[in-house]
Parts: structure tokens; sequence; C-alpha cells
């Protein structure tokens, strides 16, 4: 589970990223997290995972709070930015080694994992290459395996789906379901309000730092679709 009570994060005293932000996402639980740029979608994200600090407030990452035991908080979660940021003199295998390094994945598991996502996600045959030659989407793909290499409890994913072509989309979003449906978390954002809809079973809009609208989806849409609830808060 996480909790996230009264998550507020100043820039500067006229720029309230988040504010106030109250939030739980819970095991089987795929949240998807709508709002426009600046709306506040990646610094939650980033504070949740602990890339962020912030001005007031608490995040606990089953039953531990980031603030003060930020390792073991990070051991239960796998995150993908927004952009990936890789080591471009390594190889894939290479980096996804050094992630699988700092988690401690012993070789079976980490072979057995690399093996099955790299096919999963047609990464397998490039794995050996540079990630300097790799696309934009190679490297999504790349940071998607190593981030599930450990077998982490939660799913933090920003914009996950950009960069990636139909095939690999199909495959992230068998994986999601399918982590979901063993007990595990998917807490993502995306501008693609269509698979929000369908894809996740919760659903939060936020807009100026304020969570205008959270819980089952089915709830928050009523009779309409995602698409329509969005531009209602926009136009508010």
């Amino acid at each position: 589970m996480i909790e996230i009570k009264n998550l507020t994060k100043k820039y500067n005293e006229q720029t309230i990223a988040v504010n106030h932000l109250n939030m739980t996402i819970q095991d089987g639980d795929i949240y998807g997290f709508v709002g426009a740029n600046g709306a506040g979608k990646s610094t939650t994200i980033k504070s949740i995972v602990g890339i962020h600090d912030f001005d007031d407030g608490e995040i606990f990452i089953e039953g531990k709070s980031i603030l003060e035991d930020p390792v073991n908080c990070k051991k239960e979660l796998a995150f993908v930015p927004d952009s990936p940021n890789l080591y471009d003199n390594l190889t894939g295998l290479q980096y996804i080694n050094f992630i699988s390094n700092i988690y401690e994945v012993p070789l079976v598991i980490r072979r057995a994992n690399i093996e099955k996502y790299g096919n999963l996600l047609n990464m397998t045959s490039k794995l050996n290459d540079l990630i300097s030659s790799y696309s934009h989407g190679m490297k999504q793909r790349i940071t998607l395996i190593a981030a599930l290499v450990h077998e982490p409890k939660i799913f933090i994913l920003d914009e996950p789906f950009v960069g990636l072509d139909p095939t690999a989309t199909i495959q992230l979003r068998k994986i999601m379901s399918e982590h979901a449906k063993k007990g595990g978390i998917v807490f993502f954002s995306s501008h693609v309000l269509e698979v929000i809809e369908k894809l996740c079973n919760k659903v939060a809009i936020i807009h100026h730092g304020e969570l205008i609208k959270h819980g089952k989806t089915k709830d928050v849409l009523g009779d309409k679709n995602l698409e329509d609830i969005f531009m209602e808060v926009q136009n508010d």
C-alpha cells in the first residue's frame, strides 16, 4: 500500500506544485494519474519515489516512511521516469546487470527476468548493443526491463508509453495488468486518456497541484468518458 498524507511541495512562495494531497493506493490497484503539463503529476511521483523532498506531509510505502526509511521504501518499488537517462557507454545488458547488482538480485532470478522481459519487449537481440545506439523507444524498454528485474511489488511509472511502439505498448499493458492481478500495485501518469480509462480500476485527476477527483474509475466517470471529465476540470 502507498499512503500519501497531506503532501505539499513548494518551489517558492508563489509556486505550489502540490497542495495538501491525500491518496491511498491499495494492493491490486492499477491507478491512473491524470493532469495537464505542470499540474503536479511528476512532482508527486518523484516525491513518492524519494527523488524530491517536500515541505509538508508524509508518504508511506508498505507502512514505511519515505522520509525516515528511504532505502527500504525504494526496495519495494520500481520507478520508470518520463525521460530515460541512461549510461550511453554501457550496453543494455550491462546497465540491467548494474541495476540488478544494486538490488542484489540473484543470478538465477535476474537471468530469468532478463530473458522474460527482453523477449516480451523485443529487446533480446539488442541487449549487447551500446545504449548510445538506441532510439528513445529502445531506451524506454531497457529502463522497463531494468526496473522489473528485481520483481518489485510496486510499479511507479511517469508517462511509460511515450516512445513505445504499438507492440511494446500492448506488452507493457499486459505486464501491468498481470502484476495487479497478483496483488501488486501499478501507479502511473499518462496523457493517453483512453488507455487509463480502459486499463485502470482507479483514477485521480490533479489540477494546479490540487487533487480534484479520485477513486474508482467507474465512480469518477459516471456516465461520461475520461476525456469529458478531464476537459471539464481544465475549463472549470
